[in-house]
């Protein structure tokens, strides 16, 4: 398996709040911040493709309607999903997973992709991503996470030698037999539902540990104190230090 080098910070849904969520304007925004890593969720179109959105339908981040499962990437890639955000990002279209690859690539950041499987997707979801994730990863590194655990296997059969990383809330006790079972080397979990005891015990293990979503900098400073080895962000740029 190849190794990701945890930055302390990294951009939440590609930008965080400073751009429209999971878009390629998000990316350059990150980059010329001087953020060395972003976030970003992708799940399937429904002819298989993969998209990078968060939601399972469309109405929250774009001018379209309905299931992101049901809707051809055609449609999906003719989606308006800046202008929700803000006027001056009208016109920003949903991005495919291998654009945003891709400009990552260009723009030096380090990717942690998570696989956002729509229901009943999970597998096909995981095996796909991975597919295209270990043809296009940017040079500066990339890892898989994801909350489901059948997501992250389909992804290990297909691509083995990709990082892992096991999403949760709350970190369970018999996390090392999760992390194990999938082959997972990363843990990331829900900085507010964070058990000190237990978050202590995976990062003596040697486990890194990484938290979401952390906004501001006394947060930030304490988790890292802690051993935290990276936060996930909305607002990177009250963070760069």
């Amino acid at each position: 398996m190849s190794t990701w080098r945890y930055p302390r910070l990294i951009a939440h849904r590609c930008g965080g709040a400073l751009a429209p969520e999971n878009t390629l304007a998000g990316l350059r925004i990150a980059a010329r911040l001087g953020v060395k890593a972003v976030e970003f969720d992708v799940m399937l179109s429904g002819d298989g493709v993969p998209f990078v959105i968060h939601d399972e339908t469309l109405e929250r981040t774009s001018n379209g309607s309905g299931r992101v499962a049901d809707t051809p990437a055609a449609d999906l890639g003719a989606l308006d999903v800046g202008a929700w955000h803000h006027a001056a990002f009208a016109g920003e279209r949903l991005p495919t997973l291998a654009a945003a690859l891709a400009l990552c690539d260009s723009l030096g950041l380090a990717v942690n992709l998570e696989i956002k499987p729509s229901a009943g997707h999970e597998a096909v979801t995981g095996s796909t991503v991975a597919a295209l994730a270990a043809a296009c990863t940017p040079h500066a590194g990339l890892i898989l996470s994801s909350f489901s655990p059948a997501a992250l296997a389909a992804a290990a059969e297909l691509a083995p030698e990709l990082p892992r990383a096991l999403l949760v809330e709350e970190i369970p006790t018999d996390w090392p037999r999760r992390l194990a079972s999938l082959g997972c080397s990363a843990l990331h979990a829900w900085a507010q539902k964070l058990n000190r005891d237990l978050a202590s015990a995976v990062i003596a293990a040697g486990v890194p540990l990484a938290c979401y979503t952390v906004n501001q900098p006394a947060e930030a400073e304490a988790l890292f104190a802690l051993g935290v080895s990276a936060v996930f962000s909305d607002r990177p740029d009250l963070l760069l230090t």
